[in-house]
Formats: structure tokens, sequence, C-alpha cells
């Protein structure tokens, strides 16, 4: 990726006959807490070493211009006239982040841009977030606005929600804005404080198997979900009228409002609330230095994911049996809102290249797919690079 800046910086002078700004925004993975975030509870989420680059310059006018390296597309506008989701799908992160700058009254001149990613699209590492916060940097360095990184993420997650039509939470932004290198961040996604907490993987690697499938159930099922977990606080709280979200849930109150939720709520509670209470274990298994302990609670929420909560599949659950019955695989789970996508794991290096080819051979002979591999490294949230 080095070279590929290097060329992309030669490029960009040619184009425009000025030096770039280069601004760096990673994608994120998320250790723990899954479908936590919308009971208001806890993730743990940390920025990656695939990131996407964005070169930037003044342009002297009005006039904008946008270049995706990657697609081989560009487009043109206006920096002063009234924005409006596009056709081009990718163009429409970029004049998101635009609007809600100038929604919050601040002033932009024209700029010329060209970007690239190693990010793997669709992979469940939230290029899109990165895409947003990464120009947002851009924008806020070149203009000197001054934009703390957690109103970044803030405003990344609103133009997702308006330009692009994606009702995200606002773990991925808040991943690629806040990471910090060797750290994973415990974000409250009710009052967004956070804490962060050594991330020393020692003697293991973080690897990400990708399914190579995506399910079409994932949106529908989604909604299902959220609407499930809100009929289980209802009645939680005939038991506990302070009980707003399951994240003030505990399980004796659980419990105890059985009998009035039909099983399936019941279950779905079920690992909501366990789901919190594993992400508080991982953080301080991780403060004590204890890697194995953390590779069986992942194992835990898999389970939970597939069993209780029900938006694993088939290829996700085989990658999962797969990988543990490998001699140096000490934990994974599927990873993201389910129904394909990746499972991320922890394996010990000096076993890692044997997993991966026991684990992709296994996987293609179980259901003739050719799972990705990435294998990844915590890095530092977004900013400048020298």
């Amino acid at each position: 990726m080095v070279q590929k800046r290097e060329d992309i910086k030669d490029r960009f002078v040619e184009a425009f006959g000025s030096e770039p700004e280069i601004f760096r925004a990673p994608g994120r993975i998320n250790i723990i807490g899954e479908h936590t975030d919308y009971n208001d509870g806890f993730v743990l989420p940390a920025a990656i070493d695939l990131a996407v680059y964005v070169f930037i310059q003044k342009s002297g006018s009005d006039q904008s211009k946008l270049i995706s390296i990657d697609l081989d597309e560009s487009y043109f506008f206006n920096i002063k006239e009234a924005l409006a989701p596009v056709d081009q799908g990718w163009v429409n992160y970029f004049l998101g982040v635009i609007d809600q700058l100038q929604m919050a009254g601040h002033q932009l001149e024209g700029f010329n841009l060209m970007f690239t990613s190693d990010i793997p699209m669709g992979s469940g590492l939230s290029s899109s977030a990165a895409l947003e916060c990464g120009f947002g940097q851009a924008l806020i360095d070149l203009f000197d606005l001054n934009i703390p990184k957690m109103d970044l993420a803030k405003m990344g997650q609103a133009a997702e929600h308006k330009f692009a039509g994606v009702k995200c939470g606002i773990m991925d932004q808040f991943a690629s804005c806040m990471g910090k290198d060797g750290h994973v961040v415990r974000l409250d996604c009710r009052s967004l404080e956070f804490e962060y907490y050594p991330a020393d993987f020692k003697a293991y690697d973080l690897v990400l198997f990708d399914s190579n499938v995506k399910h079409n159930l994932a949106d529908s099922q989604y909604n299902i979900r959220r609407a499930q977990c809100e009929e289980g606080v209802k009645a939680l709280q005939s038991v506990n009228p302070d009980i707003t979200s399951l994240r003030e849930a505990n399980l004796e109150d659980l419990a105890e409002a059985q009998a009035s939720m039909e099983e399936v709520v019941y279950r779905r509670c079920k690992y909501a609330i366990e789901e919190n209470i594993r992400v508080q274990a991982v953080c301080e298994a991780l403060q004590a230095g204890e890697i194995e302990k953390v590779g069986q609670i992942m194992l835990e929420t898999h389970h939970g994911l597939s069993k209780d909560y029900e938006v694993s599949c088939k290829e996700l659950d085989t990658l999962i049996e797969i990988a543990t019955n490998c001699e140096g695989h000490i934990g994974g789970r599927m990873m993201g809102g389910g129904f394909g996508g990746c499972t991320i794991n922890l394996i010990r290096k000096d076993k890692v290249d044997k997993v991966i080819s026991q684990v992709v051979d296994g996987y293609k002979k179980a259901l003739g797919i050719d799972a990705k591999v990435y294998r990844v490294a915590i890095a530092d949230g977004v900013g400048r690079l020298k």
C-alpha cells in the first residue's frame, strides 16, 4: 500500500498541479458485544490496519472533484450548490459528510480529492464508516475547522443515515475515529462514554474468515430482533418498572418475567443480557492478560448468537466448527449483523498458517465455497499521514 500511495500522490500532482494532504481512516473489528448497541448496551471495537486513504487539496474555486481510484470513477460538483443523494452510491458518503458540516455552520471551499482503500468491500469491516471519517478529518484539517473526533463520528453516522440510507449505529464511525493502537475501546452505547483497555494478544493473531456469503435475511431479521427485544423490555417492566432497556435488566429479572414472555422473546433477552456481562468479562481478561479466556468467551458469544439470538447461518457455524477443532485456535465467533460475513478468531502465532489452511480446505470441502482470509492487527484511528 505504501508504493500505491506514492503512485496516487504522483497522479494527484500530475492531475491538479499541487501536493495533496493524505489522511488515513481505519476499518474496524468488534471483539465482543454484538446486537447490544440498540439495546443501550456495551460494545468492544478496535480500529485495524486496513484503511481508507484520502488525498486532498483545495481547488482554489467553488468547483470540487472526487476520484475513486479503485472504481475508476469520478464526480464533479459545486460546493456552494444544494446537495442531494445521487445515483453513484459511493459519492453519497462524501456528499453526506459535506451536508453535515454545512448544516453545522462550517464554511467550505472547493477541493480536489482522490481516494483508495485496502478494506475489503462487504466484509463487515466498515469501509463506509472509514470513508466518512477519513474524508471528514481531511476537511477539518484542510479548512481549519474546530471539530472534536467524537463529533466527527456522529456526523459520519448522520451522513450515512441521510445520504446513504443506512440506519447504522455509532460503533463503526466511533471506532474509526477513536481507535488507539494496542487497545480496544469499551463504548457505552447509551451515554457514549468510553474507556480504553489494553489488547496485547501476545502469542496470538487476529484472523478473519470471510464466509463469502450474505443472505438477504439480514435487514428484515434485524428489525424483528429489535422488536422482540422491545417486547421483552415491556414484560420485564412488570417485575421492575425501572427497566427501560435490556441493558438495565439482569438474569434474575429475566427469570422472574419469563412466564409472561413468549419463549423466543425470552431467548433474545437472555442473549442480550448475557452479552453485556461477557463484554465486561473480556475487559477484565484483557487487563489480566488472560488471552485464552478471551477466546473462550468469544465462543460463548457465538453459541448465543447462533442458538439464542439466531442470527448465524450454516456457513458461519461451519467456519467456527472447523476452526474450533484446529490445534492453536483458542476462540472465535461470527462478527456483525449475521446471516453471512466474517468470523473473528484468535489463533496461536505459531499455528496460524496451518489453521488457515485447515479452515479454508475444510470449508471448501464441506460447503463448496472459497473462504477469504484477512489477518488484521489493531491500529490507530483516523489521522493525517506525515
